[in-house]
């Protein structure tokens, strides 16, 4: 294979071989190695995956990272969780939060180039590979998690887009007309996206040491799970959840892999515990550790020397904060009002402005450098897994009472450990919007508010409880729009309807 620029578009080509250092799944870019030099050694295979993480974490161009704000800007700011500062100068956030955007939005390019991007890693990795001789079983383990990223990347899109080109290989010319890709119907995507978590189930259960963060087959079945929740096949999806959750806890779970809740909510957004027993997948950030724009930015700011006319972070939409009771821990972690700076033993008050508050890193001072969080970002919690159990023995048969010991056990973890049931004798219909709101309230900044809306077929009526966002929204809001300029680049392209 000749060595071959890509841009993070599908029509210009990728950097084949822009290739990251390990340290723990966060990497810097480093340099560029033509193709017929490299994929010749198990250090190169393991350093084609490593850049496949990286994508996860960090841009090259210097960007905001994908799990580390720009997804959540569509997630958060496109829902009626988010909402942008104030202060924020760029019209194309402003424009997600008030459902303004449209094809041109930068956000939305970015995104997509992002996924682009990382697929375009994945699928150099799984086509190189398989052709380099070393050990077999670490072979494979590389193959199945660049396949298991990819199937992630893909997930996003389908789910955000609908139709979207399927590119599973790397392009091996650059005649940009055999470049242009026409959109992928979407239950092919989704074959593609399935077949590859099927084959990251042979993954690991777990890794020790530096390898402590790779995908295992854990979070292959925590993921395909999700993948046919979406898809409202509930039969395949019980089979999968039953698969991660911790056997003897419910009666049917077989999960060998020791998942379970932190006693302590605020211990699954900490770095002293990342990668604990509640952490099934998690985009890796590292505190203070240089490489390049490995930052995670979803509570960044110098809170030192705040000001709120020029704070230009997310910030929750008050509704958002409304929903919680006082003795719901998950209130205090998800946001603040106040900080305690150690510097000088004082606390600093923020006043009416709250602030999201799940990724301050209390490894530094949190008034200070959290451009530099070590918080990683948790893509899949085994509070997920319990929160999609309930909801799928609901579809299935209405509110069980497994599917109520599963969401109580996330209740009763939001209050410390004190038993705060659900209501008892729920409607099938009462307990799927009980279950949607237990999901809003648990996941808060982690990227699953926007899919739940669409998903539960509620979007339009959330965003239009948003003053800002009501005269806006319309059912062409269920799908995000294909960036534009894959549009002009590409003819065979054709936009989503209202766009």
């Amino acid at each position: 294979m000749k060595n071959y620029h890509i841009h993070f578009i599908i029509l210009t080509i990728f950097s084949s071989s822009t290739l990251m250092s390990c340290n723990k799944l966060t990497e810097e870019p480093s340099s560029i190695i033509v193709s017929d030099q490299f994929y010749k050694t198990q250090s190169d295979a393991v350093a084609a995956v490593s850049a496949v993480y990286s994508t996860l974490n960090s841009d090259p161009a210097g960007d905001f990272p994908l799990y580390g704000r720009n997804l959540n800007l569509l997630i958060g700011n496109g829902s009626d969780d988010q909402v942008y500062s104030p202060s924020n100068t760029n019209p194309d956030v402003r424009a997600l939060g008030t459902t303004t955007y449209v094809a041109s939005n930068d956000r939305v390019r970015k995104n997509w180039q992002q996924h682009y991007y990382g697929i375009s890693k994945a699928n150099i990795a799984i086509d190189n590979i398989p052709n380099i001789h070393f050990d077999e079983t670490l072979r494979n383990r590389l193959v199945n998690e660049a396949k298991f990223i990819r199937a992630l990347l893909y997930f996003n899109l389908v789910r955000l887009h609908g139709d979207v080109p399927l590119i599973l290989h790397d392009p091996t010319t650059v005649d940009v007309n055999s470049l242009k890709v026409a959109r992928t119907p979407l239950n092919e995507v989704y074959s593609q996206i399935i077949a590859d978590l099927t084959d990251a189930t042979n993954l690991p259960k777990s890794y020790t040491g530096a390898d402590k963060g790779r995908v295992t087959s854990g979070a292959a079945h925590a993921l395909l799970a999700k993948v046919y929740v979406t898809r409202k096949d509930w039969t395949n999806a019980k089979l999968e959840l039953e698969s991660v959750l911790t056997t003897g806890t419910f009666p049917n779970a077989t999960g060998s892999y020791g998942y379970d809740l932190f006693a302590n909510y605020r211990d699954a957004f900490q770095k002293p515990t990342k990668n604990g027993k509640e952490h099934i997948f998690s985009v890796q950030y590292e505190t203070n550790l240089g490489a390049k724009n490995s930052a995670n930015f979803l509570s960044s700011g110098d809170f030192n020397s705040y000001n709120p006319a020029v704070y230009a972070g997310d910030l929750p939409d008050e509704r958002l904060v409304a929903i919680f009771d006082t003795t719901d821990t998950r209130r205090a972690v998800s946001f603040f009002n106040k900080l305690f700076n150690p510097a000088n033993n004082t606390i600093v008050d923020f006043g009416a402005v709250t602030h999201f508050g799940k990724f301050i890193d209390f490894t530094l001072n949190p008034l200070t450098n959290q451009g530099q969080s070590g918080v990683n970002f948790p893509v899949l919690r085994y509070a997920d897994i319990l929160l999609l159990y309930a909801e799928t023995l609901n579809e299935i048969s209405g509110p069980t009472a497994d599917a109520y010991a599963a969401i109580n056990k996330v209740r009763t973890r939001a209050y410390g450990g004190v038993a705060h049931d659900l209501a008892p004798e729920l409607s099938q219909a009462e307990f799927r919007d009980a279950v949607f709101l237990e999901r809003r309230k648990e996941f808060v900044q982690e990227a699953n508010r926007w899919f739940d809306l669409v998903r539960s077929g509620t979007l339009v009526e959330a965003l239009k409880k948003i003053p800002a966002k009501e005269p806006n929204v319309s059912d062409k809001n269920y799908l995000y729009p294909i960036p534009q300029v894959e549009i002009d680049l590409n003819p065979l392209l054709k936009q989503n309807p209202g766009w």
